[in-house]
């Protein structure tokens, strides 16, 4: 049996939306963003969301919107993605990394503290797969000190923690519609805010920091002029992308539904087995369920990864953390043992395939097969 790592979940509702795009005039930014903007700020309960090409983008545009820059410091994890401080060290700031809590991966809030010089302006705190940090914790500890705080949500969509959703204590959150992300259109990100002025400033830096966007500039029975009244950058979401994604919006919840039900066979089959660890999830948390991953013994990690792919199953790592990059270690520093947390995790994790999809039959032939390699490991 072959089981693929993930399988997006376009319906013909979507690829119809999409061919009536097409058929359209504009395929760049225009009615289709501005239509999966007013949905997905209604789902999040958000007062503005910014349609941009990708997480990534949304972070970059965030930091550099709410003043980090030169010189800056932002707090963030190293049990991520890169781009999380990629997007950082973009604008012009440093990423300091903080270690995680050991049992859920997200940044420990108590570690906030120490890490703050007078050089910080910001924390990048990032809900790792699919689970909210404590966001109560990381808010106090910012007001203290009067940062900014810019919440990567790229796994995080339908997440909710204590009465709060993703973004909604946060100053930015972003959010990504990746490939492998729980709705999708390949590549795509939002970014999530409470201001208006800083949602007029963000719509403006997506594209090049111009006045009025293609779709504004044009139809309208005169020609009208555009300026360029700040620095901005090529992020802006276009409809091709918002096409396909605004009817996903509609089976958001539907989808986390059969998440939960894939995730409980996943648990059924390896919930007790010996060697065999899981993120905690924390009361009062949902998870938006993105990725599933266990942790095993260090020593065998690598060598059961490469027996689940001879036996035709698609796995992942998530993550190696950043710290331990070539690019970190090389420009900052860094080494094994600074973050002893992140890098323990790093060591033992295995994702394994997980979506909407995905059969009974398919969870129970990698559980087996992953006992199977436990047992000769």
């Amino acid at each position: 049996m072959k089981v693929e790592f993930f399988k997006h979940n376009i319906t013909s509702v979507d690829r119809k939306a999409l061919e009536k795009t097409l058929k359209g005039l504009f395929l760049t930014t225009g009615r289709e963003v501005a239509e999966f903007e007013k949905k997905l700020a209604t789902y999040l309960g958000a007062p503005y969301i910014i349609g941009v090409t990708s997480a990534t983008a949304g972070l970059h545009l965030a930091l550099e919107a709410l003043g980090v820059g030169k010189g800056d410091e932002v707090i963030t994890t190293p049990m991520t993605f890169v781009a999380s401080a990629n997007a950082i060290i973009h604008a012009g700031a440093k990423p300091v990394f903080i270690d995680v809590e050991p049992d859920t991966g997200n940044l420990d809030p108590s570690g906030i503290e120490k890490a703050i010089t007078r050089k910080t302006k910001a924390i990048l705190p990032v809900s790792l797969y699919g689970q909210l940090p404590d966001m109560r914790a990381i808010k106090k500890t910012a007001r203290r000190h009067k940062l900014k705080v810019i919440e990567d949500n790229a796994h995080a969509l339908e997440a909710r923690r204590d009465g709060y959703a993703a973004g909604e204590m946060a100053d930015a959150a972003a959010f990504s519609f990746y490939a492998t992300k729980n709705i999708t259109c390949g590549e795509g990100g939002a970014i999530s805010v409470h201001s208006r002025s800083l949602a007029g400033k963000l719509i403006k830096t997506r594209l090049h920091g111009i006045t009025r966007d293609a779709a504004k500039r044009h139809g309208g029975g005169k020609f009208t002029y555009y300026d360029m009244d700040r620095m901005g950058w090529k992020y802006n979401m276009f409809n091709i992308q918002a096409a396909l994604l605004i009817n996903q919006i509609d089976r958001i919840e539907r989808n986390l539904k059969l998440r939960q039900k894939v995730w409980g066979w996943y648990m059924k089959e390896l919930g007790n087995v010996e060697g065999v660890e899981f993120p905690a999830i924390r009361p009062g948390s949902r998870s938006a369920l993105h990725l599933f991953t266990i942790q095993v013994a260090r020593k065998k990690r690598d060598k059961i990864l490469n027996a689940l792919v001879e036996k035709g199953i698609g796995v992942s790592l998530h993550f190696k953390p950043a710290h331990l990059m070539s690019y970190y270690r090389k420009n900052f520093g860094f080494k094994k043992g600074d973050f002893p947390n992140a890098e323990a995790i790093g060591a033992r994790v295995i994702t394994l395939p997980f979506y909407p999809t995905l059969k009974k039959a398919e969870v129970k032939y990698v559980a087996e097969s992953l006992l199977d390699i436990l047992h000769k490991a």
